[in-house]
């Protein structure tokens, strides 16, 4: 299988190391920087490399897009007709319901998109910090489209678990921008707002342990991406947001009334549904 990668960033350069300790050696890469490709050639993260898609795409069976979510739909109106027909094409982008509802007419109706969405990456960015590591036991998911074969849905979800994929799901791209929000986005606000409440120069730092230090840790956040991915998902959010600001009221409310019982009944319940997410987790 000839495939393509375009955007050979943190994401698309762990497809790259992943693709070839799975055995794909026609792997070619798509950045606009010359140096980022330098770099993938360097390290023989891919067998060709070049600055314009034009000149890869034709080519390639399968085209992975490792572009962040605004770039998707112009890139694709840039290049729709290089696409070589009957290939299958995919993302990595972290938000769908746009991008699906934004999709029609404008790939040649024999080159099949399938949305897919890598639960996996690193809190810092570029090439340098790809790595294949990253994708193994990691969740991905599916959003097919009616006009999915369920061929190329098969192939991808086969590709993904040769990589490292444990969970391979299927939902709709409107409940994934819905979960996603949840276990996803509303992780890195909370990071990013704990971080952010710290009162400055008392060294806090001599003080941590793994709690704080588990829960800051995607606090090193990739600004440009993730401030694009809240405001695409803005609703879904902003629900969880405030779903997760009535529990934490909760325990405000219990503390500051000295209520000992309210405080066990919510440790209680948080224990109880952690547990049956080890357990759901561990049967996968």
């Amino acid at each position: 299988m000839n495939i393509a990668i375009i955007g050979l960033g943190v994401i698309g350069g762990s497809f790259a190391l992943a693709l070839k300790e799975a055995g794909y050696r026609e792997v070619y890469g798509v950045d606009r920087d010359p140096e980022t490709l330098q770099t993938a050639l360097r390290r023989g993260m891919v067998l060709g490399a070049e600055t314009e898609a034009a000149r890869i795409l034709p080519h390639a069976d399968l085209t992975i897009l490792a572009l962040y979510p605004g770039a998707v739909l112009p890139f694709l109106q840039e290049n729709a007709k290089h696409f070589r027909p009957g290939s299958l094409v995919t993302d990595a982008t972290g938000v769908k319901t746009r991008l699906a509802s934004g999709l029609a007419g404008i790939l040649p109706a024999d080159v099949d998109f399938v949305l897919g969405h890598p639960m996996a990456g690193r809190e810092k960015r570029g090439i340098d910090f790809a790595s294949a590591e990253v994708f193994r036991g990691a969740n991905y998911i599916l959003t097919p489209l009616p006009s999915n074969s369920e061929e190329h849905l098969r192939t991808l979800e086969a590709l993904v678990r040769e990589l490292g994929f444990a969970g391979v799901r299927r939902v709709s791209p409107q409940f994934h921008d819905e979960i996603i929000a949840f276990t996803s986005q509303l992780p890195h606000a909370m990071a990013v707002a704990l971080i952010n409440s710290d009162r400055e120069g008392r060294d806090t730092g001599r003080f941590i342990g793994d709690s704080y230090r588990d829960l800051t840790r995607i606090a090193k956040i990739n600004s440009a991406l993730w401030s694009e991915l809240f405001l695409e998902n803005r609703e879904n959010l902003l629900g969880a947001i405030d779903g997760f600001c009535r529990e934490l009221e909760k325990i405000r409310s219990a503390i500051a009334a000295g209520d000992r019982e309210a405080l066990v009944r919510l440790f209680d319940t948080s224990r109880a549904r952690r547990e049956a997410l080890e357990a759901s987790r561990a049967q996968k």
